[in-house]
């Protein structure tokens, strides 16, 4: 694991972000809990814009979502908590695109809150076949969080 940690602290060096991060984050939560569908999204107002996919065909980057009024993101985006979805019940709670997600195989979800200065500015979304994860997989993932706070500015930026 301390190699792959590195890999993803040498990424924040390189040329090309954000997406060499993102890459690199991507990559490492694989290996470290799996996952079908990674996406990393950022807030803006009452939207999350989606800066990074390893699966644009069906979840496109830019790609907008109205998630901050919903209880997905009371908990996630304004509360700053982790959710964790075991099954296809917590999907269907947390996103109204759950029909698309369950029609590419996927029961299961962990997003993450990234914070920075008591704010959040997006989530870390990983998800795979139901049941894929548990309890102890959050926290795991979430540990990484904290190393997407420069791309995750420097998605915001080229954006604006």
């Amino acid at each position: 694991m301390s190699k792959d940690i590195l890999r993803i602290l040498s990424a924040l060096e390189n040329a090309g972000q954000p997406g060499a991060t993102f890459e690199s984050i991507d990559s490492f939560t694989k290996s470290l809990v799996g996952h079908q569908l990674f996406t990393l999204l950022y807030v803006d107002g009452d939207e999350v814009a989606r800066v990074y996919s390893n699966r644009p065909t069906e979840y496109p980057v830019s790609g907008r979502k109205p998630m901050a009024r919903t209880p997905w993101g009371d908990l996630v985006l304004k509360g700053g908590k982790p959710f964790l979805a075991r099954d296809r019940d917590g999907i269907r709670w947390a996103f109204f695109d759950h029909a698309l997600i369950e029609s590419m195989g996927l029961g299961s979800a962990i997003c993450i809150p990234v914070a920075y200065d008591g704010r959040c500015l997006g989530t870390m979304n990983l998800l795979d076949a139901e049941h894929n994860y548990r309890e102890e997989h959050v926290p795991l993932v979430a540990a990484f969080a904290p190393l997407l706070i420069p791309a995750f500015l420097e998605a915001r930026r080229k954006a604006s």
